[in-house]
């Protein structure tokens, strides 16, 4: 059985420690700067392949330009620089344990450079059986190439995907019809009947892939 994972959101705080590493440069405007950069990222990504680490340089030039920010250009690679700052959730390593004392092969699906995920995996602490990167299929999600590239490797038999972001993960998860956990830390307020499941952090996923792959779920939300 296998369980895949978008990290940056889901295993890790992306949003809140790219706020604190920006708040150093744009203080009281970090907020605004970091919400303008999520509007620019996802174009950048549709552009010609570039690595993550310049996607997010590119993407903070263009937030910063947009609200009118005086950004530096020593300072425009800032998240690559800080990426080892970005916290794990507190829930993360006591999901992936349990998880994998149950008999689950973990994966990594995640739209960031091979290099700075083995940062991330550091930090954690935890080994992952698969990992796919944006530079390895050079591609983002919420195309399809991670996912396909994942199916390509491994076969898996039974495969479960849980995510944060409905627009990277859940959507393109639902199109090839896996069954997709949505941990909504967000909130962001889509439409929770794209996911199998929806839970508001890891706490109870262990238990929900159980039901999932036994079938327990799929009777429990007929009911």
């Amino acid at each position: 059985m296998w369980i895949s994972f978008d990290c940056f959101g889901t295993l890790v705080d992306w949003n809140g420690g790219f706020k604190r590493c920006l708040y150093d440069l744009a203080g009281e405007r970090a907020p605004e700067l970091v919400e303008a950069y999520h509007r620019h990222e996802p174009d950048v990504e549709r552009e010609p392949f570039r690595l993550y680490r310049d996607v997010t340089r590119i993407a903070l030039e263009r937030a910063a330009h947009e609200i009118g920010f005086p950004l530096k250009p020593s300072d425009a690679g800032v998240l690559a620089d800080r990426w080892d700052e970005l916290p794990p959730f507190s829930d993360t390593l006591p999901a992936l344990n349990e998880l994998r004392a149950d008999g689950w092969s973990l994966a990594v699906l995640t739209n960031c450079d091979d290099d700075l995920f083995a940062r991330t995996q550091a930090r954690l602490g935890f080994t992952f059986d698969e990992l796919v990167t944006a530079q390895q299929v050079r591609s983002y999600k919420p195309g399809l190439a991670h996912f396909e590239a994942f199916r390509r490797r491994r076969e898996p038999q039974q495969w479960v995907h849980a995510a944060c972001s409905w627009f990277h993960d859940i959507e393109p998860a639902s199109r090839l019809g896996l069954p997709r956990i949505w941990i909504d830390r967000d909130r962001t307020g889509q439409d929770p009947s794209t996911a199998s499941a929806v839970l508001p952090d890891l706490t109870k996923l262990p238990q929900t892939a159980r039901e999932i792959v036994t079938g327990v779920w799929h009777e429990r939300a007929q009911e």
